[in-house]
């Protein structure tokens, strides 16, 4: 017996080693095409222009030695054994530190947030520490007291999350800019002058535009070539560059000493500063370790960075110092970069797998950059946008076509205007460092709030990521004129966007919780003032949580009648990843019983996947029923409003009072094959004795409305400052907000794709 579980457990153990490994071969691809394409351009970043060459090897040690502390401290002691930990449950990036803070304090800026989400599963899930009253426990009380006491202190801490995910957003201009333009560039070696410069941007622009006019087709259909052409990528660097220590300098080696930094700098002085911006090249794509999080585990990136990644861009540069070491100073219109080092018999063999390489890890940011923009749009930081699942099987492989085609022309415009790899460093040096500062400010937080460490632990991160990041994000700054202004002119930009379509949601509910209508004005409603109950559900979509809206008394004094039944649903984002679908639904009621009025809530996580109407019309009426069939307590006629909601879950088989037939109705027709649509009915089943009369007569009614059809009420507002507002309000309302509004995609339209035929929209002004 015991050897039969002794092998048990090993056969699991095995297993687990086998996912662990397989996750962290296809992590390659994903996550680390953009890290492993940095040698293409970081010794051709760093020495040009600021660092004059001479005989000795100095400034070439030096380099390599900021190089590999470098890729040291920060994506391997900063990111892989520190900062993967503080997930949100699974996920990573800006965004989810910054939602995984606003769980721990109360400094998020959802409008209509309630404490029934602190229920969630996924909520109240930490990532670590304790919760007891020690040191940590104490510092963490402290501090979110203080978080939430003032509100300027909430705001800098949105604005600083909304930096770092603009800069991610400019980073996905810029790196498929800088990696194909990098991989082009072969072409200088393998071409005559006079051809080559006149090749090298117009074949860039082509592999540009062709690999953004693939992105529709989802990363699914071609995924499976990303980590073969990544292990190629690292396989064929390792190799050049353990070729070129043993056979141009077996004695590189010393070069890792951190002295050669000091003498580098000590000898170089300010111009050795400025070229660290072209070393910091060698970390961009560290982030995509944090931000990929959820498509891997925190334990399969470890291994795929430790084992393969690291090891191998370390060889790569120092077979690239090893041999810039012997031929630096033979010619002083010498190019120093990635193919000189490379020997002349493989050369075009490399080119090629460069590009590819370069193709993926522009792949990579793009999609990274699709997923962060998803992200701020469902937590009401970016205006909603048309979202393509690309995959039925990988729920996070989308596609946004608007954001698409717009990092296209940006990134077409990088290349054809700057035409050389200084300027595009310098460019993607600035929005690399910028999303590190970010995530170092923010992770003393996480620290202290979620771990529940001492203060004086978070203050020594702090203080010494924050001082390695400060220096090249000063290097970085300085070259602010020589192209480092496009991811700051980028990230302004973005981040006006994001932050007037955040101010103007927040005024616009404002608004809505101001106006809205008294429960015992709407329960006055009767036939004594002409209004009559017409068959059928009536949907009224809202943003409150409570109460009626004021588009409804609007609808109602237009249109004196409403249907049999009612149901206020609210779709909201809470700030977690996911919502269980068991937890989806916030059921109540309002008003009397005989009233058939009904709040819903349906909550969804940054990541979930909104239904479309069919589903969303069987989960919402199954969910109702269920509702009906399990209340204990029953409403008197004298109640004004019952605040008390149910947790219903999505899936119909929790209906056990109602029963589902499934008819597949032919919606229409074409010459290839009939398309069908299913369609849900539901039936009381006969000989129900856990249902009494009352709820069993209440639920017929249901299915009965729900046969007769159901109307999707909408607001169609226009937001418009009141009279006496500053300037600035008038300018961020009228013109910026509503422009937003009325040229960006209907955010209920594109969340659950409701029917237009079903669809009506009451028109209303809101003076904010």
């Amino acid at each position: 017996m015991d050897l039969e579980s002794g092998s048990l457990r090993n056969q699991a153990k095995k297993e687990s080693w086998l996912t662990v490994l397989t996750l962290a071969y296809q992590s390659l691809g994903v996550v680390y095409g953009d890290l492993s394409t940095s040698p293409l351009y970081v010794y051709k970043s760093t020495f040009a222009e600021d660092i004059h060459h001479s005989e000795s090897n100095e400034e070439i040690y030096g380099v390599l030695s900021f190089v590999f502390w470098t890729l040291t401290l920060v994506p391997l002691i900063k990111y892989v054994f520190i900062v993967l930990r503080a997930d949100d449950n699974g996920e990573g990036g800006t965004f989810a530190l910054y939602s995984l803070l606003c769980r721990h304090a109360r400094i998020g800026f959802l409008p209509n947030g309630q404490v029934a989400d602190e229920e969630l599963s996924s909520y109240k899930k930490d990532c670590c520490g304790d919760v007891d009253g020690g040191g940590g426990g104490r510092a963490a009380i402290r501090l979110k007291s203080i978080l939430e006491k003032y509100k300027v202190l909430q705001k800098v801490l949105l604005i600083l999350a909304l930096i770092g995910t603009c800069m991610v957003i400019g980073d996905g201009v810029l790196t498929p800019a800088i990696s194909v333009f990098s991989a082009v560039s072969g072409l200088e070696l393998s071409m005559s002058q006079e051809h080559h410069k006149y090749v090298e941007v117009p074949v860039a622009c082509l592999i540009l535009v062709c690999l953004f006019a693939l992105q529709h087709y989802g990363t699914h259909r071609v995924g499976f070539l990303f980590a073969p052409v990544v292990v190629l990528w690292l396989l064929c660097i390792s190799s050049i560059g353990v070729y070129n220590i043993f056979h141009w300098n077996p004695s590189i080696y010393q070069a890792l000493s951190p002295y050669y930094m000091y003498k580098f700098l000590k000898k170089t002085r300010r111009e050795g500063w400025m070229s660290l911006g072209g070393i910091l090249l060698c970390i961009t794509g560290s982030e995509a370790m944090f931000a990929d999080l959820g498509h891997f585990t925190q334990l399969s990136i470890k291994v795929a960075f430790t084992s393969v990644v690291y090891p191998s861009l370390i060889l790569a540069y120092m077979g690239q110092a090893a041999y810039l070491s012997k031929h630096h100073f033979i010619d002083t219109e010498y190019h120093i970069g990635f193919y000189v080092s490379v020997p002349e018999k493989i050369r075009w063999p490399v080119l090629g797998i460069a590009i590819l390489a370069a193709v993926v890890g522009s792949q990579a940011i793009i999609t990274g950059t699709f997923s962060i923009i998803k992200q701020c749009s469902a937590l009401g930081c970016f205006p909603p946008v048309k979202i393509v699942h690309t995959s039925s099987k990988i729920h996070g492989q989308i596609y946004i076509p608007d954001i698409n085609w717009i990092l296209m022309i940006l990134c077409l415009a990088v290349t054809i205007g700057f035409r050389d790899t200084k300027r595009m460093g310098n460019a993607s040096g600035l929005a690399v460092i910028t999303v590190m500062l970010v995530t170092t400010c923010l992770m003393p937080l996480v620290i202290i709030l979620c771990w529940r460490r001492s203060a004086s632990l978070a203050l020594a991160f702090l203080l010494f990521f924050g001082s390695v990041e400060a220096l090249y994000f000063s290097a970085s700054l300085i070259k602010f004129l020589e192209g480092a202004w496009v991811p700051v002119a980028l990230s302004l930009i973005f981040l006006l966007i994001m932050y007037v379509w955040h101010y103007g949601t927040l005024k616009k509910y404002e608004f809505d919780v101001q106006n809205k209508v008294s429960i015992n004005w709407f329960l006055s409603l009767g036939p004594s003032l002409g209004i009559v109950r017409v068959r059928g559900i009536g949907l009224i979509h809202t943003e409150l949580v409570s109460g009626i809206p004021a588009i409804f008394s609007h609808f109602v004094t237009n249109l004196p009648a409403f249907h049999q039944v009612l149901v206020f649903l609210c779709v909201k984002s809470v700030p977690v990843p996911y919502v269980h679908p068991n937890e989806r639904f916030l059921i109540g009621r309002i008003g009397p019983k005989e009233h058939r009025l009904y709040r819903c809530i349906a909550r969804y996580g940054y990541h979930d996947v909104h239904e479309d109407d069919m589903v969303l019309e069987k989960d919402l009426v199954c969910s109702i029923a269920e509702f009906i069939r399990s209340e204990n307590s029953k409403t008197t006629n004298g109640e004004v409003e019952d605040e008390r909601m149910a947790v219903v879950g999505t899936t119909s088989t929790h209906c056990e009072g109602v029963m589902r037939l499934c008819e597949d109705d032919e919606v229409g027709t074409s010459e290839i094959a009939p398309k069908k649509k299913r369609r849900v009915r539901f039936v009381v089943p006969e000989g129900v004795t856990k249902m009494e009369a009352e709820a069993r007569e209440e639920v017929e009614e249901l299915m009965e409305a729900r046969e007769s059809g159901m109307a999707f009420i909408m607001g169609h507002s226009h937001v418009r400052a009141k009279s006496g507002s500053g300037l600035v309000k008038r300018l961020a309302i009228d013109y910026g907000y509503d422009f937003l509004r009325r040229n960006c995609r209907a955010a209920l339209d594109y969340a659950m794709n409701v029917p237009h035929a079903s669809t009506l929209e009451v028109g209303m002004v809101y003076y904010v």
